[in-house]
């Protein structure tokens, strides 16, 4: 497990205003982990995620079993931060009975014709399951903050000042309102790099196998940089919470990426006095019954 006081520095706490650019996007956070090196770092980085692989398996069996929580993961970042790589590898142990994954795209016209959170709640992860957002209701205000023409049709005098600060309100009380009904929710902002992006579109432009992951709409989107790092950063400011906090989690390495968000997630999960549900007398004396009828066949 990796050490609370390193996780500390990627968890937002609420109130507090972060600025992207005070956040490291690679794998050198400490000086601890410099005087270590990277090849070091990286080996114990993978030794982690692979206990965390095989202890996930363990606590979501447990999570189901329990039946009183359910598990919420928002992933956002920009193109090529390795959102999906990262849902790989993370839960690659997992009972896929228990887990859920959504990517969220455009939005059709019945979604527009809904409130802004309406097609995110209905793929809300039930009691004893794991929901993961590939995207979510937060791209409402980032791509629509940033594109205001993807905003939907709204009555008039509900666009003004304080628009923006009205839809943080909704998320923060969308999010406390699942919160008080057992649902843990845990928000991952991966942040790599303009400089990795840019390697990472080189990539699969040059690679055939990974032709298909590249759109120009990326290519577009990128230019548009600045304008989503301050979007991120007031939607992260007005939105991590006690209750769904954010992580800044570092992208330009994936293997420390991945280390992390696998620590989080499990050692959340860890903390919540997971049980197997107990019998009573009766059920325990039926058990009893039916052990002996199989015994006697």
């Amino acid at each position: 497990m990796i050490k609370k006081k390193y996780i500390k520095l990627f968890h937002v706490k609420p109130g507090k205003k972060i600025h992207l650019k005070d956040y490291d996007t690679g794998w050198a956070q400490t000086d601890e982990f410099k005087e270590l090196g990277k090849e070091k770092v990286k080996e114990r980085a993978n030794a982690v995620l692979e206990q965390n692989v095989q202890d996930l398996a363990e606590v979501q069996q447990l999570l189901y079993a329990d039946d009183r929580y359910s598990l919420l993961i928002v992933f956002q970042a920009m193109d090529a931060a390795g959102k999906d790589g990262t849902i790989k590898h993370v839960m690659s142990g997992v009972n896929p009975q228990g887990c859920q994954v959504f990517s969220f795209k455009k939005p059709s016209s019945e979604d527009l014709d809904h409130n802004f959170l309406w097609r995110y709640m209905k793929c809300l992860p039930e009691r004893g399951r794991i929901g993961i957002f590939n995207r979510s209701y937060y791209e409402d205000v980032l791509v629509v903050k940033v594109h205001p023409e993807l905003l939907q049709n709204l009555p008039d005098g509900k666009k003004g000042k304080s628009f923006w600060e009205n839809r943080y309100e909704d998320i923060n009380a969308f999010e406390r309102h699942l919160e008080r009904n057992g649902t843990v929710i845990l928000k991952f902002f991966l942040n790599v790099s303009k400089k990795e992006q840019k390697k990472r579109f080189l990539e699969r432009l040059e690679r055939p196998e990974k032709n298909w992951k590249f759109s120009s709409a990326d290519l577009a989107e990128r230019g548009y940089w600045d304008d989503y790092q301050e979007a991120y950063e007031d939607t992260i400011n007005a939105t991590s919470t006690d209750w769904a906090p954010w992580y800044i989690i570092p992208a330009d390495n994936k293997w420390i990426t991945r280390a992390l968000v696998a620590d989080i997630i499990t050692s959340t999960l860890n903390d919540l006095d997971l049980k197997f549900p107990e019998l009573d007398d009766e059920q325990l004396k039926l058990l009893e019954q039916s052990k002996k009828a199989l015994n006697e066949e």
